[in-house]
């Protein structure tokens, strides 16, 4: 049994298939399992807690796991030895998400181009079609992330604050959330996964789209992103499409392409769940 993840800080996503791509089980989610801001401990207790997984875990031969938070190189040997102690005949393979976005969304697997996340955070890649490289370093959803969920539940949240909202806008989140300063600040400050936290704000923007202030939200974050991000890649834009991964980019695609004009990059995929693309990356050459 092999078994693919793709974790989120939000969520993770468990598919056990076979050798030949055959989907075993119904999919398995558990909370996210982002080794950059939870402890061994903690790690632990949320995969053993799964009762489908620990049904499973004698049976699973390869586990190959995306993840954020393993773009380094001690969160994800702790989160390694940690799947390891729980699946003892597997052989594991942790690596960061971005991976999961480039072999999802690419069309050949020698394929270059840039490849982006917008879901709970955002990150962006250049894939040579061999080799992932990266120009920026994320220091995480405090100072970067621009254009993920959590971005734009933190601007929701302060715009609301500062009355920059449209009134029939306000009064929607405002019965859809309790923004009570004392709740808001506890959910941030004193509980863990802040920025999952933030991100659970992101889905109204889709539910109100039509608002030109959402649009203009979406795009100002996309516009930040591109600036930041994608045009680290300014030569490499000139002949390779851009691809995106994530519910943001999946939900925000209109707004993308429109940015894309604007800053002369081509757009190429969108993928909204890139565990999906991986099964048969995995399993082609088993």
């Amino acid at each position: 049994m092999i078994l693919i993840v793709d974790s989120g800080s939000t969520k993770c996503d468990w598919m056990a298939v076979d050798s030949n791509g055959k989907q075993l089980l119904e999919k398995i989610r558990t909370q996210g399992l982002n080794p950059a801001i939870l402890k061994e401990k903690k790690l632990n207790k949320i995969i053993s807690k799964s009762e489908e997984l620990m049904q499973i875990k004698s049976e699973v031969t390869h586990l190959f796991f995306y993840g954020a938070g393993c773009g380094t190189e001690k969160p994800r040997l702790m989160l390694a030895e940690v799947l390891q102690s729980i699946f003892l005949n597997a052989h594991i393979e942790v690596t960061e998400d971005t991976m999961a976005a480039v072999r999802a969304t690419l069309n050949h697997d020698d394929e270059a181009a840039v490849v982006c996340i917008m879901g709970t955070g955002s990150n962006c890649s250049y894939y040579d079609g061999e080799k992932l490289h990266q120009r920026v370093k994320s220091l995480g959803y405090t100072l970067m992330d621009e254009a993920s969920g959590n971005y734009y539940g933190k601007e929701l949240i302060r715009d609301y604050y500062f009355n920059h909202m449209p009134e029939e806008i306000k009064v929607a989140f405002a019965d859809r959330y309790n923004l009570e300063p004392d709740f808001i600040k506890y959910n941030l400050y004193k509980q863990p996964n802040p920025n999952a936290y933030l991100a659970t704000f992101a889905e109204f923007m889709f539910l109100y789209k039509d608002s030109n202030y959402i649009k203009e939200l979406i795009k100002k974050g996309i516009r930040l992103f591109s600036k930041n991000m994608i045009l680290q890649y300014a030569e490499e834009l000139k002949t390779v499409p851009v691809h995106f991964a994530g519910s943001i980019a999946f939900f925000a695609q209109n707004e993308i392409k429109e940015i894309a004009q604007e800053f002369k990059f081509a757009t190429g995929n969108f993928e909204r769940r890139p565990i999906e693309g991986l099964v048969s990356y995995h399993t082609k050459d088993l």
